[in-house]
């Protein structure tokens, strides 16, 4: 090894001694050194032994120190590019034992390359690489340096990528929190570390150890990553840490972690980043450029000129152009254009921009640029994906059929999508800038909402969210629109006011579809009254509101002999006739009374707040006179009437409204057995009626099969001979409880029910079964005379029943008469003839009963295959009365009508002499009544 004097500089610091002024502290040059990297070499000038403190003449003495003094910054300027400046600082033992402390400042020098020297395999095989270089230095007695010794602390350090002493004041300045520890005590922390857990003075934290800022739980995971970085420059993924503050407290930040070296020893540099507070993505991106070489971002740092000084892997990644080939080019030219540095920052340091990969590739970008010392810093975010989600969430947004709008955090409109123009009804460009004040809403009721209460508002001031918030807008046009509404706060974690996202759907179609469903639901289809659900809903209301003083009465109004126009004229004309009583009815009350229609031709109506029946009787009245005028439809004037049941009750009547409605039905019912075409009111009278009809048709039920009915006989006497000729079979009820029940009660039950064809079938076969035995024992020759109800002729079964009652008794057809009674006949004419020709069929006789009241006509009864017809009792009773004359004028003609079709005629209800007499006088051929027996049973009506 050669030493030189200061004077004699060796060849190697020829081109470099700018350098070594750079190097010099202060301004002045110290001793000189120089180490070859390649062959490890190292030289020196006459000045060193002086600042080593040892003799001239022992080279290797001074060989062995300064290697071991220079080997952390030989160690690092293998990775460090020629601008870099290494600082390091040592404590020296001298050749007397007194302590020093050296100061170190170097700077790698190597060759420009010229295609001789050899090449590395790197990411371009082949292509000239420079040679290891040689690291020149200076060394520096500062052991009595006040200033040196100040910052000695920071200046110890070696930090990568350190931009010479702008970065010692970048660290101190910056946001984030910057330490430096050995693995188990902190060696430096930057005020923000002070900051982060919650230390007035950065000095104050040196010294302690790190558990002391950490919690328990995070201690084994903290010494985990320590021990991960096992080299120099090895660094940590970001993790996030919970350090425990000097009051207590806990502060969460994002910690990274790189292994440098502290004057000459490993160490380890931490960032810490608070993440408890929102840090906007723009402003994080630019701290960490300077400091963090691991982002996912390109960070570029550059000269005043563009030329590119540092290039990290993530700018590789994103241009595809690898370090080794990106420093010394020109920024633009690997970027592929767009603004140069200096330009982004006199626009404000962010631009928006397309930038070409090496492959030609276009990628869109966010570049942010800031001014470092004698360059740039650019961050440039690759943006691509972003921008294609926006896109194609822009254009899922404008397809959508639902409106979006977002309000800024002032309230105003900053951006519409096209569905939200075509719900609200104006162009989306006029909708830009503008308040939502200017779209009132107004609530379901039709109130219109505060601006201070609308949705978006309340989301705006509280972050809350609203959701399907139904509410009313009306549009330019004058048209009203339904919206289902919802509010979201777009940084709900953020400060108030918000921005908020406002979404709604056009639910007017959907809302009106709704209301007539529900209309439908509750609403009579032909009529557009209630129908019987609305009509109990209505009752219940009204009785929730009645007063104990006050009634709310129920009309059950069923329209008399509306079946007659339906058959007679059609469905159509009758549901026509409907539709006009219902309006006549509707028209006719008040409007808070309720009008339904239960089903065919019944209607209910419901008035509460009555004060007393006067009042009841006059709607009554007032409504049958609506009802009674006449109808006029496809040029026919048609009359209803109707027979009404009522009902009141108080607002404590125990009874509920399907029990009220009950009951009005069942006035109605009696006031149409009275005559039609009349009011009842219902009381407890006609319940208890009602309630043994009821008991009664149960009772009936199990009448047959527990033997109660019996078969009782009354003769019919031939008027020439006064011989009985024939008996009627008249059904009887024997109840176990009630005794004797007459006919005129549970018939109509049994024929208003499906019990008349199971004991008129019954009967059928008692009757032929008794007429056949005695008929068998010699014991009576006379014929049998059955009844046959209108629900027995409808039964398509009769003729089948008939036949086998016949063939199993034995009983010969033609002793069989079954009656028909003339209303039955004239209800189905032609369906009567035909179940009549039928039962002709079979032999047995027919007979047509209670003549003259069915209204028949003579054409009428020619195409019926008759053999008897019997007069009603009503005609045979008005021979005793003032009217005799008129009584025999009409059995006359009757009389003669029947013989004229060869009908034998049978007159009913002979009670006395003189009936029989004149019966007998006018041609009648047989009579039956009191007078000639009464319905007795078989032992007592027959003759031994």
């Amino acid at each position: 090894m050669e030493a030189h004097t200061r004077d004699e500089v060796p060849h190697w610091f020829g081109p470099d001694r700018d350098d070594l002024v750079d190097l010099a502290p202060n301004g002045g040059v110290g001793a000189t050194w120089s180490a070859d990297l390649g062959t490890g070499e190292i030289t020196w000038n006459a000045d060193l032994p002086e600042v080593l403190g040892v003799p001239t003449a022992d080279e290797d003495d001074i060989d062995t120190r300064l290697r071991e003094l220079i080997g952390p910054l030989t160690a690092a300027a293998r990775n460090s590019p020629a601008w870099e400046i290494l600082d390091l600082e040592q404590r020296h033992t001298t050749f007397d034992g007194s302590s020093r402390r050296l100061r170190f400042l170097a700077r790698v020098h190597r060759p420009p390359a010229t295609g001789d020297e050899h090449t590395d395999a790197g990411p371009e095989a082949g292509t000239p690489h420079p040679g290891p270089g040689r690291l020149v230095g200076i060394a520096t007695d500062v052991t009595g340096d006040p200033a040196e010794s100040d910052v000695a602390e920071v200046r110890g350090a070696r930090w990568p990528g350190d931009p010479v002493e702008g970065y010692r004041r970048l660290v101190e300045s910056h946001p984030h929190g910057i330490c430096v520890h050995d693995g188990t005590t902190l060696l430096y922390a930057n005020p923000a570390t002070a900051a982060l857990v919650g230390a007035k003075d950065p000095g104050a934290l040196v010294g302690r150890h790190l558990t002391e800022f950490v919690t328990t739980d995070a201690v084994p995971e903290m010494l985990r990553r320590i021990d991960t970085l096992d080299r120099p420059g090895a660094t940590t993924g970001p993790v996030r840490v919970r350090l425990v503050r000097a009051d207590g407290g806990t502060t969460v930040v994002e910690s990274t972690a790189v292994r440098t070296t502290w004057r000459g020893r490993p160490a380890y540099q931490v960032t810490l980043r608070d993440v408890t507070r929102a840090r906007s993505v723009e402003s994080a991106l630019r701290y960490e450029a300077a400091l963090v070489s691991h982002v996912s971002d390109a960070i570029i740092a550059t000269d005043s000129g563009g030329v590119v000084r540092s290039w990290n892997p993530a700018a590789g990644t994103v241009y595809g152009h690898p370090a080794e080939t990106a420093v010394g080019r020109h920024v633009l030219d690997l970027v592929g254009g767009g603004p140069d540095p200096a330009t982004i920052v006199a626009e404000g340091g962010v631009a928006e921009t397309e930038h070409r990969r090496c492959d030609g590739t276009a990628v869109t970008v966010r570049v942010s640029a800031a001014e470092m010392d004698d360059g740039y810093v650019l961050v440039c975010a690759d943006e691509t994906a972003r921008r294609q989600a926006q896109r194609r969430y822009r254009t899922v947004v404008a397809a959508l059929d639902e409106g979006v709008v977002v309000l800024d955090p002032t309230g105003l409109v900053e951006t519409a999508n096209p569905a939200a123009g075509r719900i609200l009804g104006l162009p989306v460009d006029a909708m830009i800038g503008c308040s939502p004040a200017l779209f009132p809403l107004h609530d379901e009721s039709g109130t219109r909402i505060p601006t201070s209460e609308n949705p978006a508002a309340v989301t705006r001031h509280t972050g809350r969210p609203a959701d399907g918030r139904v509410v009313r807008a009306r549009r330019p046009d004058g048209r009203w629109v339904w919206l289902s509404l919802s509010c979201r706060a777009l940084d709900p974690h953020g400060p108030a006011p918000h921005a908020v996202v406002v979404s709604f759907s056009d639910i007017t179609e959907r809302r009106a579809i709704g209301r007539r469903l529900a209309h439908d639901a509750t609403h009579d289809s032909l009529t557009g009254l209630a129908n019987r659900a609305l009509v109990l809903r209505g009752l219940a209301s009204a009785l929730r509101g009645t007063g104990p003083e006050d009634l709310t009465c129920v009309l059950f109004i069923d329209l008399d002999k509306f079946k007659v126009i339906n058959d007679s004229l059609g469905h159509g004309v009758g549901d026509r006739v409907l539709r006009i009583v219902g309006d006549r009815l509707r028209r006719h009350v008040r409007d808070r009374d309720v009008v339904g229609r239960l089903g065919g031709d019944e209607f209910a109506v419901v008035t509460p707040g009555v004060q007393h029946c006067g009042q009841v009787r006059a709607l009554v009245d007032s409504l049958r006179r609506a009802l009674t005028e006449p109808i006029t439809v496809d040029g026919r004037r048609l009359r209803v009437d109707a027979s009404i049941g009522i009902v009141t009750a108080t607002g404590d009547d125990g009874r509920c409204p399907e029990d009220l409605l009950r009951d009005a039905d069942v006035a109605m019912y009696q006031a149409k057995t009275r005559g039609r075409g009349r009011y009842e009111f219902f009381d407890v009278e006609l319940r208890e009626r009602v309630q043994r009809q009821l008991r009664l048709e149960q009772d009936l039920r199990d009448a047959v099969p527990e033997g109660q009915l019996w078969v009782a006989y009354q003769p019919i006497v031939d008027l020439r001979t006064y011989r009985r000729v024939a008996v009627e079979g008249l059904l009887r009820w024997q109840h176990p409880v009630h005794g004797l029940i007459s006919p005129g009660e549970f018939i109509p039950l049994a024929e208003e029910s499906d019990l008349i064809t199971l004991i008129g079938g019954h009967m059928l076969r008692t009757a032929t079964g008794e007429l056949a035995r005695r008929r068998l024992h010699g014991t009576s020759r006379t014929r049998l005379a059955v009844n046959l109800s209108a629900r027995q002729l409808d039964d398509e079964s009769l003729v089948a029943a008939v036949d086998d009652a016949l063939r199993t008794t034995g009983l010969p057809p033609g002793e069989l008469c079954l009656e028909i009674t003339e209303s039955a006949l004239m209800r189905e004419p032609s369906a009567a003839a035909e179940v009549l020709t039928a039962l002709r069929g079979l032999g047995v006789r027919l007979a047509i009963d209670d003549f003259g009241t069915g209204y028949s006509s003579l054409a009428q009864l020619w195409k019926l295959p008759l053999d008897t017809l019997k007069i009603d009792r009503s005609f045979v009773a008005g021979l005793d009365g003032p009217t005799d004359s008129d009584a025999e004028a009409i059995i006359t003609g009757i009389v003669r009508m029947a013989h004229s079709m060869g009908l034998t005629v049978v007159a009913e209800g002979a009670e006395n002499d003189g009936q029989v007499r004149v019966l007998r006088d006018l041609g009648c051929d047989r009579a039956q009544g009191f007078h000639f027996g009464r319905p007795a049973p078989a032992d007592e009506a027959f003759d031994p």
